[in-house]
């Protein structure tokens, strides 16, 4: 298939009408987070799953602003006060307007990760990112061993039509808490390997074995 077959993979434009609703390991995690009753913004909510289990569950004051056309059509038919929007600039809520700022898989999509950082702190006390990384062993492999920017990560994409333009590692992610300043991290939890002896050497060396991580950030 031709780079101008319109069939071609292409996930920069997500359309949410068909998307399914399934649960993914990083909901209870982030669930689990959140204190109940809270005031809960959730950018690039996409299809607004997470924002349902934590009305359900945390019974949270909910809030979300996703880019998607699609995406704040399905969250709205859910009843969930999404509104539409970019999450890399300026937000239009007040400071300390939330007690949580979620960010899940969407850091590493968006134009100006920092900005988005930097009014996740401005407008909650607690800021909750995810995001996969980037760092992972057979990444790293992949660009010693075949000299092209690595494929394992993009879930069957490639450099020109994924989504992921910011490619980051735990460690990435720990040097931008530490330029904006004024955060500090209260807990951190990855994913859980299946493979046991994966799982061993991810407790060692988590930059190289993790998949994803969770990040549980609290202004100071």
């Amino acid at each position: 298939m031709s780079i101008d077959d319109p069939r071609s993979n292409d996930n920069r434009n997500y359309d949410y009408t068909s998307h399914h609703d399934g649960e993914r390991y990083e909901y209870p995690v982030i669930t689990e987070m959140i204190a109940p009753g809270s005031r809960v913004l959730d950018l690039g909510c996409g299809n607004g799953a997470l924002l349902e289990m934590l009305k359900r569950e945390r019974h949270v004051i909910e809030a979300g602003v996703e880019l998607s056309e699609s995406g704040v059509f399905v969250c709205q038919q859910k009843g969930l006060h999404v509104r539409a929007g970019r999450i890399d600039e300026l937000l239009p809520y007040d400071t300390d307007a939330f007690d949580y700022a979620i960010c899940n898989v969407t850091l590493q999509m968006v134009m100006y990760p920092e900005v988005l950082l930097r009014e996740m702190k401005r407008v909650a006390r607690f800021q909750i990112v995810s995001f996969p990384n980037f760092g992972f062993w057979r990444n790293r492999m992949d660009l010693l061993v075949n000299g092209r920017m690595p494929r394992p990560m993009l879930f069957g994409y490639s450099w020109f039509n994924t989504g992921h333009i910011h490619q980051l590692s735990f460690k990435d992610f720990e040097g931008l808490v530490s330029d904006i300043g004024g955060l500090k991290v209260r807990r951190i939890v990855y994913d859980r390997p299946s493979d046991p002896v994966r799982r061993a050497a991810a407790s060692a060396f988590p930059g190289l074995f993790h998949l994803l991580g969770i990040y549980l950030l609290e202004k100071e």
